[in-house]
């Protein structure tokens, strides 16, 4: 089995230290502007300052329009969410989704559900857009439809990814998208030294995932990377 490279693995042309600069420079102006390609509304900043206010990390606005867009490009009618968060990632995938579609959403945290409740509702979403499932992923996922869903957004406990992609799999009919926010972990997953558990568990992730046959992947360098597969 492959592992990932470290840094001195890595093939890089031969510039200056000034043009390397230069370049570093160009990227992360590129990825800058791209972050911040998708304007978003009102809902949404509200829905960050109370991320925010909680202690709560949310998705990029990167991250958030891939998840529009992923979620248009299968003509998502289900999605199941796990992380609602304060309603960030959730409000994007509405986005995305068919106009009769639903996001079924699972967080331990039932007051971090109700600010996302209210910012749906300030998005302009029907409160039969969504449903709201309180409690631990790995005690709820088992409970839903098997090939029920057109999209899995994982968003939770990086210790459980492993166990979050088996569930995926299940959920998902073939065709379907199953995506992890978080994989680059802050550039710790191809660091070369020592790292936590959590990213050791990203590790497993991202090499189960590159080497099943059942899926098509892709990991796109958006927010803190986003690691994408369609179930065949």
């Amino acid at each position: 089995m492959c592992g990932f490279p470290s840094p001195t693995d890595t093939v890089t042309p031969r510039h200056s230290r000034g043009q390397e600069r230069v370049i570093t420079g160009n990227r992360q102006t590129s990825w800058a502007f791209a972050d911040a390609y998708v304007a978003e509304d009102e809902a949404l900043h509200w829905a960050r300052d109370r991320a925010r206010e909680a202690g709560l990390r949310s998705v990029s606005p990167g991250t958030g329009a891939a998840l529009r867009l992923l979620a248009a490009s299968v003509d998502a009618k289900a999605v199941a969410e796990i992380g609602t968060g304060c309603g960030v990632s959730g409000i994007h995938l509405l986005h995305g989704m068919r106009p009769d579609g639903v996001l079924t959403t699972v967080d331990p945290e039932p007051e971090h559900q109700q600010f996302a409740r209210q910012a749906f509702r300030a998005s302009g979403f029907a409160s039969n857009r969504a449903r709201f499932i309180p409690g631990r992923a790995l005690d709820v996922l088992p409970r839903l439809a098997d090939a029920g869903y057109d999209l899995v957004f994982c968003d939770g406990d990086r210790l459980e990814v492993m166990d979050y992609l088996a569930e995926s799999l299940r959920l998902l009919r073939p065709g379907g998208l199953v995506v992890f926010e978080g994989a680059f972990a802050n550039g710790r997953t191809v660091d070369s030294g020592p790292q936590p558990t959590e990213v050791l568990r990203l590790r497993e992730l991202l090499r189960a995932v590159r080497e099943s046959q059942e899926l098509v992947t892709s990991l796109l360098p958006v927010g803190d990377g986003l690691l994408c597969a369609v179930k065949r």
